[in-house]
């Protein structure tokens, strides 16, 4: 399974990220190609631990139910909800938002699998690092599809 901690698979998601323009139309979804960035960006910083999260109630509750999804080989299905931390109201600067995002991907990278190990996920709670590697990869995937690169 892909990983942000790979190497080639880093090299991929930055060369996508670079694709990616004010243009690019979205596949679904109502986000802006900016939007989507500072999405991207708040989800790293939660797994990286940059931005402490607790686990909510509904994921103590029913985050079973969606974990085969969330872990498996599958990628992530459209138009699924998010949570209000990670839903971007504003219109950020896209080079910005771009550069932010791609510093973000490479730290992310570089703490590994050890540097992520335990933290916070808002719905699943505590993953391992194996499993931040490899659903931030999955999460990063997801958008880049949705606008097409």
């Amino acid at each position: 399974m892909k990983t942000i901690f790979d190497g080639q698979d880093l090299n991929e998601l930055l060369e996508r990220l670079n694709k990616l323009d004010t243009g690019s139309e979205r596949q679904w979804g109502r986000m802006s190609p900016s939007q989507m960035m500072e999405h991207l960006a708040r989800a790293l910083e939660m797994g990286s631990g940059a931005k402490p999260m607790k686990q909510i109630l509904p994921g103590k509750l029913f985050s079973r139910f969606f974990r085969n999804e969330f872990f498996g080989e599958q990628p992530f299905k459209k138009n699924r909800p998010t949570g209000p931390d990670f839903i971007v109201k504003d219109e950020p600067d896209f080079e910005s938002t771009r550069e932010r995002l791609r510093k973000l991907i490479a730290d992310f990278h570089d703490l590994g699998e050890d540097g992520t190990n335990g933290n916070i996920h808002g719905f699943f709670g505590p993953l391992t690092g194996k499993q931040w590697g490899e659903t931030q990869y999955k999460h990063l995937d997801h958008h880049f599809r949705q606008f097409g690169v």
